[in-house]
């Protein structure tokens, strides 16, 4: 006779085992359950793990659920990760996708002029990788491909909506520091040219 196991015991095993986001209609299927019943258990399995500070959160992104290392220790398992890895994307793609990230759709031509250097090969590294898709296409002349980031994108970054992304001003300089650089490079360049 098998045992009787809890739903949330069913539901924390099998997103221990994958690999991949699992949605709720999936674990519902498996556990031969409601899907009503199944996201009422992971809301309180995601509480109970955030309430207990485990090492492990329960975390709903873009494509399903899963299971992954808690942003409390985040420090501790990046340097563990990076434990002689080598970084996965080059600087050039990870410049290409931040800008796909935040411009979407955008086209290989728009990204080019905002990076200044040619993206042919990079644009097709990210869609390779399946972090970037075609999203349609431009109007007017040769139609370009617009892309956009991916369902897969947002899981790596532990994300369900693109609007989840830190707001791109929060990575520039205020006005104020951006005004007294100006300033101060346009004093040096009167310095410099004797002015």
């Amino acid at each position: 006779m098998r045992a009787e196991h809890s739903l949330a015991q069913i539901l924390e095993a099998m997103l221990t085992v994958a690999l991949e986001p699992i949605s709720a209609e999936e674990l519902a299927d498996v556990a031969d359950r409601d899907v009503a019943e199944v996201r009422a258990t992971l809301g309180e399995l995601r509480e109970e793990f955030a309430r207990e500070r485990r090492g492990f959160s329960v975390t709903e992104l873009a494509s399903g659920w899963v299971m992954q290392s808690s942003p409390d220790v985040a420090d501790w398992v990046t340097r563990f990760a990076n434990r002689d890895v080598s970084h996965r994307l080059s600087s050039a793609a990870l410049e290409t996708l931040a800008i796909i990230a935040y411009r979407q759709p955008i086209s290989r031509a728009q990204i080019t002029a905002l990076r200044g250097v040619n993206v042919d090969g990079v644009t097709r590294l990210l869609e390779q990788r399946g972090y970037i898709e075609e999203r349609g296409r431009a109007a007017g002349p040769g139609q370009s491909i617009l892309y956009g980031t991916t369902e897969l994108f947002l899981d790596r970054l532990g994300l369900a909506r693109i609007d989840e992304l830190a707001p791109i001003e929060s990575f520039m300089a205020p006005l104020a520091v951006a005004d007294e650089i100006h300033e101060r490079l346009r004093s040096d360049v009167a310095t410099w040219s004797g002015a």
